[in-house]
């Protein structure tokens, strides 16, 4: 699996010379405003962005604080088939290549279709199945092939949960390269990630099964380990990772809001579970990713188009209308200065780092939208042929011209960035409810009742209540005879009535509902 924003650049490198073949020159000029770091080089004298994110990411993480350096027993050698992981992925762990054959981790499909042999209208029940059992109590009997699979994960689980108390997380980005041969960071892969998504369903399963057996303390621990191995997944170096984690997270949360009605807890133990949910491992910035290993991404492959010069072909079919139709493009590449591309293409990454730390959420989205606006200017411009003659012939074309193009490369990739922003605020928001949640549940069995307000919670139940993260304004909160609702408006800012995504009428809104509503079937 390989990051978006790398995909589209990689278009734009057309036919790489072998490595054999001696790369064009002048070489790129190295520094903090043009190539960010200055080593370590190739036997080219280029930039080997590989090495340089992988040395970044894994600065103070020795084997026995990586959980990944654990995870990476759970999943095995090729968790996904094919030729497996590459070797140069375990030098960076600093642990031994697992051998072929192991006791890892099955994925569902793999152990439902290939073992049991279970296929077409059963193997979609399964799969359906796998979405309920992750969300409330059941049986075996439930869903056989599901708890078959659990079992047949035991091993590999245990392991996981170990690795899961390790404080830190460092997954390497290798690509299949040889040695010797130049960065490549836009073929790196992430196989284990996916996998890792399964791990949380098969989690969540459990503890979901061991609730219904009463098995209360076993059950929180799954869940626990569930909310752990999303936060620290979201420590990986790309977007990707971040959005994986979230969804864990996403998990981890809906199987927390069944525990919560589910395991009738004590005040004490209300208030305990929610000091372990604040205790949990923190989520990394996103910013962090755009200005360290998004930049770098983006700079390998802007290598590679200095090295290979590719056009600006095959774009479209990526971006659809999106992508500029560059009038007189081989002439506009020719003469581009490519110290003005890199330079720019570092102020875009710090423009957007900076705007991805506003913590106003309207200025931030203002601000995207500002860069959205400028770079849509920009692609006009390259896209009107006279007045790219005018560019092509002005004194400094060379600047003038690469900062234009180091512009519509940026604005292919910021998009994304906003969607990601969105999903990391969703997870902020839904991780404050549960906080929030716990409080009710202690404050109801101290009173025999829910608070008429959530203001009453503080500060014993809860320090503060946090205002919607979406509008600044605070949660609504209905209280009932025997429950609560109380949501935030979600991404779209509107008041959907406290409605949700599975809802009919459907809506955006962040609840918590108790008692819960039934799953739609």
């Amino acid at each position: 699996m390989k990051a978006i924003s790398v995909l589209l650049l990689v278009l734009l490198v057309g036919v790489v010379p072998a490595d054999d073949t001696p790369p064009p020159a002048p070489k790129l000029p190295l520094g903090k405003e043009t190539t960010y770091v200055t080593g370590p080089l190739d036997k080219h004298g280029y930039i080997d962005y590989e090495a340089a994110l992988n040395a970044e990411m894994s600065k103070g993480i020795s084997p026995e604080k990586n959980a990944n350096a654990l995870l990476a027993l759970v999943v095995g050698p090729a968790p996904e088939g094919g030729d497996g992981i590459p070797l140069d992925y375990y030098k960076w762990l600093d642990i031994p290549v697992p051998p072929k054959q192991g006791d890892y981790f099955v994925g569902v499909y793999a152990y439902v279709h290939d073992k049991l042999g279970i296929s077409g209208e059963r193997l979609e029940a399964v799969f359906e199945a796998q979405s309920r059992v992750s969300q409330r109590p059941w049986v075996p009997k439930d869903c056989p092939p599901l708890a078959e699979w659990l079992t047949a994960n035991q091993k590999p689980l245990a392991l996981a949960t170990e690795a899961l108390k390790r404080p830190e997380y460092f997954n390497p980005l290798v690509s299949r390269r040889k040695e010797g041969d130049s960065s490549n960071l836009i073929g790196a892969l992430l196989p284990s990630v996916q996998r890792y998504r399964e791990l949380a369903f098969a989690f969540s399963a459990r503890a979901m099964l061991r609730l219904q057996d009463k098995k209360f303390d076993e059950a929180w621990e799954d869940i626990l380990t569930c909310h752990r191995l999303g936060r620290l997944v979201t420590r990986g170096a790309t977007l990707i990772e971040a959005l994986v984690g979230i969804a864990i997270t996403q998990i981890a949360s809906t199987a927390t809001v069944t525990y919560l009605e589910r395991a009738d807890l004590t005040s004490k133990q209300a208030l305990k579970c929610q000091k372990d949910l604040r205790e949990l491992p923190h989520s990394a910035p996103l910013a962090d990713k755009i200005g360290v290993c998004e930049r770098m991404m983006g700079l390998d492959a802007l290598q590679l188009i200095r090295r290979g010069m590719g056009g600006m072909s095959g774009l479209a079919g990526l971006v659809g209308n999106e992508a500029p139709v560059i009038a007189d493009e081989k002439k506009a590449l020719e003469m581009m200065d490519w110290t003005t591309v890199m330079q720019t293409m570092n102020k875009w990454y710090d423009r957007l780092g900076a705007a991805m730390k506003m913590k106003d959420r309207a200025a931030r989205a203002k601000e995207f939208e500002k860069i959205e606006e400028e770079y849509k200017a920009t692609k006009k411009v390259m896209e009107d042929a006279e007045k790219m003659k005018k560019l092509l012939n002005e004194k400094d074309a060379g600047k003038v011209v690469g900062k234009a193009l180091g512009d519509v490369l940026m604005g292919l990739l910021s998009p994304a960035v906003q969607k990601v922003q969105s999903a990391h605020d969703r997870s902020e928001q839904v991780t404050a409810n549960l906080q929030i949640a716990f409080a009710l549940a202690a404050y109801n069995k101290d009173h025999g009742r829910y608070p008429a307000k959530l203001a009453d919670l503080a500060p014993k139940y809860i320090a503060s209540i946090p205002d919607d993260v979406f509008v600044g304004k605070p949660l609504t909160y209905k209280p009932s005879e025997k429950g609560y609702l109380f949501y935030s408006v979600g991404v779209n800012g509107k008041d959907d009535g406290g409605n949700s995504y599975d809802d009919d009428p459907r809506g955006d809104d962040l609840r918590v509902k108790m008692p819960q509503p039934a799953l739609k079937k």
